[in-house]
C-alpha cells in the first residue's frame, strides 16, 4: 500500500503548447508497471482549455467543480458540470476546458500505452471554442 498525502506533491503548470489560458494540474497517481493508469486533477480558469488531442487507450473525465465544455471532433460542444462523467474512446480527437465565465475542475484518468497517454494536436481556436 502507498498513500500520497494531500499537499505532498506540488501543483504544476502544464506546457503552454498544449493549453490556452490558465491551467493548474495536480498529480493524483501514476501507478507503477505493470499497471498503466494515470490520473490528475486539472483546474481550468474561465476560458482556459486543452488543445485538440487523442489518447491511445481512451480517457475518462469526472467533473468535480464549476462548469466546463467538451467536444469531440465533428460533434457539438457539450456543457459539463459536477458529477458528469465523460468518456473519450481510444483515438477520439477532442478537447475540454472551462466555460467562458466559469472555472472548471475535473479528474482526468487515462492509461499509458508504451509509456504514452496522450498525443497533442493543434490548439482550439477562439472561433472553435465559442461556436
Amino acid at each position: 500500500m502507498e498513500i500520497k498525502r494531500n499537499g505532498s506533491r506540488p501543483s504544476q503548470t502544464p506546457p503552454a503548447d498544449y493549453f490556452t489560458g490558465r491551467v493548474r494540474l495536480d498529480p493524483l497517481t501514476e501507478a507503477p508497471e505493470p499497471a498503466r493508469v494515470r490520473a490528475a486533477s486539472v483546474t481550468f480558469e474561465p476560458g482556459a482549455r486543452t488543445a485538440w488531442h487523442t489518447h491511445p487507450l481512451g480517457q475518462t473525465l469526472v467533473v468535480t467543480a464549476g462548469c466546463g465544455r467538451a467536444q469531440r471532433e465533428g460533434g457539438p460542444i457539450e456543457e459539463i458540470r459536477p458529477g458528469d462523467v465523460i468518456w473519450f474512446a481510444p483515438g477520439e480527437k477532442h478537447w475540454h476546458g472551462a466555460a467562458p465565465a466559469t472555472a472548471m475542475t475535473h479528474i482526468a484518468i487515462q492509461e499509458a500505452l508504451d509509456g504514452t497517454t496522450v498525443e497533442w494536436l493543434e490548439k482550439v481556436s477562439d472561433e472553435q471554442y465559442t461556436a
